[in-house]
């Protein structure tokens, strides 16, 4: 686990840095891709929030959730993802929409910084965006 200090403007940043975005949406979706046919399947999608635990914990201690509350909330994520109803979510959709998750992130968090424990890993997205800052930082002060 490690403490960054991040803010809106950090994550705007980092997804408007286009070549940077692209790059950590390439790795991400071929991450996810575990059959690697090109596409994300509903359970492929599934399988990488169930990872992010977002309503089986409150505060760090686990919460019981009836399988039939994570299903609905797992098939309205993969219904946003899934822009053209194709059953599966190709390249540009992921980016699309992982581009407006991370945008209402940055609404969220506004301009003044906060310190944020984020795990560690290159596939953490809001890390991958303070990493960015600080290269970016280190290089104008050389």
């Amino acid at each position: 686990m490690g403490v960054v200090i991040i803010d809106g403007t950090t994550v705007k940043a980092f997804v408007n840095d286009e070549a940077h975005f692209q790059k950590s949406m390439d790795e991400a979706f071929a991450s996810l891709d575990a059959n690697h046919d090109g596409v994300l399947s509903r359970s492929e999608l599934r399988r990488a929030f169930e990872s992010m635990r977002l309503i089986e914990t409150d505060f760090g201690v686990d919460v019981a959730t009836p399988p039939e509350e994570l299903t609905k909330l797992y098939d309205s994520i993969f219904a946003k993802f899934d822009c053209d109803n194709s059953g599966t979510v190709d390249k540009n959709e992921f980016k699309d929409e992982i581009r407006n998750i991370l945008l209402a992130i940055a609404d969220g968090l506004g301009s003044n910084p906060i310190q944020m424990a984020l795990e560690d890993g290159d596939k953490n997205l809001l890390k991958q965006a303070a990493d960015l800052e600080a290269s970016k930082t280190a290089k104008a002060a050389d």
